[in-house]
């Protein structure tokens, strides 16, 4: 780690227990951290290089993980005078076919993030083309590999992983002397991408990549990895051996790379999820409570039915020497977890509450039992849809939609000017093409659509219009999944919002592992949002905070510190409230790669699961359950 150009480990990074571990890892509290960690990184070599009056050569990434660090060294640029006059470099890949000014071009992206913010000359920018005739992309391929060498070679490449394990678009399956090729993609990556395609039959069959052995012989390696849906991948490469069939794990090999992960992506290494595998541990409340989970699931016992001599067996030894009877231990945790299940009588009552849902859907597909619960206690209920969810709704229910008001419209005795403009749209929407990007009234009619759908569904609670609000932040409204980043103007919404209502309870999706970042972005405006609003009301008693998760995770019954039990008729009601979201049924726009039940399919089994979970440890059987996490602030 010594041998990494820039500043060594952070301040917060941890170690304890990374023997068990191939490559040198850091971790992070947060990816802006991890983002401003880098990008000094990188300053420091292009620094060094310039102070020698020699280029900096660097390999660069896209993809929604870099995008912290470029926007890092942009400032440095502007505000600290960062000079990359001396800088070259060469990107990682390219879909093809590809144009370079397409709106899902890699050239494209590299430009709007990047190189139009700062002065890397132009002769130094390389980028794959996939706009090349096919025949000659052998050649163009070894002149790419020729003019990385005629550089001097790469000193630094930063990389992001794929959930299949690959490095540039390197797939299961490359060798460690792979160069830069052709090369056809997984079914994952495309599905990964579909959201940018705005539907994975849209997405390339192909790209062009520096090849495995191109990477390695770099001089120094960074990869980049957030969130929790890169942690498996992530413990593969970094515990497993090296194989081609994750080929990050060929990082190993190199002296001088480094994984840089934010708390959500280390979390299933060894060290993190298990830490008394690798070595001694300061026992506190929580990991003891993880610990004697983990061992009642891995021995298939209740929790209550422990013995001394399966703590031993299971690297548990100092855990069973912190209690005289091991007996009093696992009560101690399975009175813990008893204590979480909170019934209706236990939910608060007759108080205000916000319900921050940041797709239209996210509401009852993952917290549809509490919502039903709290409007039952007549607690004085908002739902807040952070954004419009245009972007998720396939273009064949537009056409559905205005085929509708086309045909209804004597009847609605709708007016020629009304007509005439439903004939516009439909005959726009005819002639756009795959990956169009919607003009703003296609956009609108979208918005209107998932609109409608989360009045429907909330109606099943007992709620109406007068309920929801549809904040429309606009760090979502570019048409595309790729959003600006979180403005004043979108904190300023959720602050006024907070305002008005004075809420007692606010309700805060913490899962922030969704494929396009909405849930993340739309945390953080809530976090600026909140924080602003307590600094301005210091004396008033400041919101509960109810972190559940979406779509994609669930918490673990460790973490949780509330349980919701749901009867069959709740779960019932839940799912009848998330099928009124017709547009995300049967085939939703972006359901993402690694899962392709729908929505309520996920919502049913997950919540079955968690009860599941807790029947076995020998808590109350319950029909199923959700999870929150509780708290008095917004963790960071």
């Amino acid at each position: 780690m010594a041998n990494h150009p820039g500043q060594g480990p952070s301040e917060g990074s941890t170690t304890e227990g990374s023997w068990w571990e191939n490559i040198p890892v850091e971790l992070f509290t947060s990816s802006s951290d991890m983002a401003v960690d880098v990008a000094r990184r990188i300053a420091s070599l292009i620094t060094e290089r310039a102070a020698d009056s020699s280029q900096a050569v660097l390999g660069l990434p896209t993809g929604s993980t870099p995008i912290g660090v470029y926007r890092h060294l942009i400032r440095m640029h502007q505000e600290e005078g960062l000079d990359f006059s001396n800088v070259v470099t060469f990107n990682l890949d390219e879909y093809y076919p590809m144009e370079p000014a397409a709106l899902q071009s890699y050239h494209r992206f590299m430009r709007e993030n990047f190189f139009d913010h700062v002065n890397v000359p132009e002769e130094h920018i390389h980028i794959p083309r996939g706009d090349i005739e096919r025949g000659e992309i052998s050649a163009w391929c070894r002149g790419y590999e020729q003019s990385i060498r005629d550089a001097g070679g790469l000193d630094l490449i930063l990389l992001g992983i794929g959930r299949t394990g690959h490095i540039g678009f390197n797939e299961p399956g490359s060798g460690p002397k792979t160069r830069t090729r052709r090369i056809i993609l997984d079914e994952i990556t495309r599905k990964d991408a579909a959201s940018d395609f705005f539907g994975d039959e849209n997405v390339p069959r192909e790209a062009i990549t520096m090849g495995v052995g191109t990477i390695l012989d770099a001089r120094h390696v960074i990869l980049l990895a957030t969130g929790e849906h890169k942690a498996p991948i992530i413990r593969r490469a970094v515990e497993e051996k090296v194989t081609n069939s994750v080929t990050a794990s060929y990082l190993q090999r190199h002296a001088n790379a480094l994984i840089c992960l934010d708390r959500a992506a280390a979390g299933e290494l060894t060290r993190i999820k298990t830490p008394w595998i690798v070595g001694e541990v300061a026992w506190t409340e929580e990991l003891m409570e993880r610990a004697v989970i983990w061992l009642a699931e891995r021995t298939e016992k209740a929790i209550l039915t422990l013995e001394e001599s399966d703590f031993h067996r299971h690297h548990l030894h100092s855990l069973a020497n912190l209690y005289l009877n091991i007996d009093d231990l696992c009560k101690h945790v399975f009175e813990s977890l008893r204590r979480r299940i909170a019934y209706s009588e236990d939910l608060p009552s007759a108080q205000r509450m916000i319900l921050f849902s940041p797709h239209p859907d996210d509401d009852v597909i993952s917290m549809g039992g509490m919502l039903d619960k709290c409007v039952r206690n007549d607690n004085d209920m908002t739902v807040a849809y952070m954004t419009n969810g245009s972007v998720a709704v396939f273009d064949a229910d537009v056409r559905r939609h205005l085929r509708f008001m086309r045909m209804s419209a004597t009847y609605f005795g709708g007016s020629a000017d009304v007509i005439a403009k439903v004939d516009a749209l439909s005959a726009a929407m005819d002639e756009k093409k795959p990956g169009d990007v919607d003009s703003e009234d296609v956009q609108l009619i979208k918005a209107y659509i998932r609109y409608s759908e989360a009045i429907a569904g909330i109606e099943v609670v007992d709620l109406d219009q007068r309920h929801a609000r549809f904040l429309d932040m606009p760090f979502y409204k570019t048409g595309t999944v790729r959003k600006e980043p979180i403005g004043e103007e979108d904190v300023r919404i959720v602050f006024d919002l907070l305002e008005e209502k004075m809420p007692h309870h606010i309700f805060v999706a913490g899962d922030l592992s969704d494929p396009h970042g909405t849930h993340r972005m739309c945390y953080f405006a809530i976090q600026e949002a909140l924080n602003r609003f307590r600094a301005k009301h210091p004396e008033e008693s400041h919101p509960l905070v109810w972190l559940y998760r979406g779509a994609w995770q669930e918490w673990e019954i460790d973490e949780a510190n509330v349980l919701i039990p749901m009867s069959k008729a709740d779960l019932d009601r839940k799912i009848e409230a998330i099928f009124k979201h017709e547009s995300q049924k049967d085939r939703a726009m972006y359901p993402g790669a690694h899962d392709s039940r729908e929505f309520w399919e996920r919502a049913k089994q997950r919540n079955q699961h968690t009860a599941t979970r807790l029947d076995a440890l020998g808590l109350p059987e319950f029909h199923a359950v959700e999870a929150y996490v509780c708290a008095n602030e917004l963790p960071s």
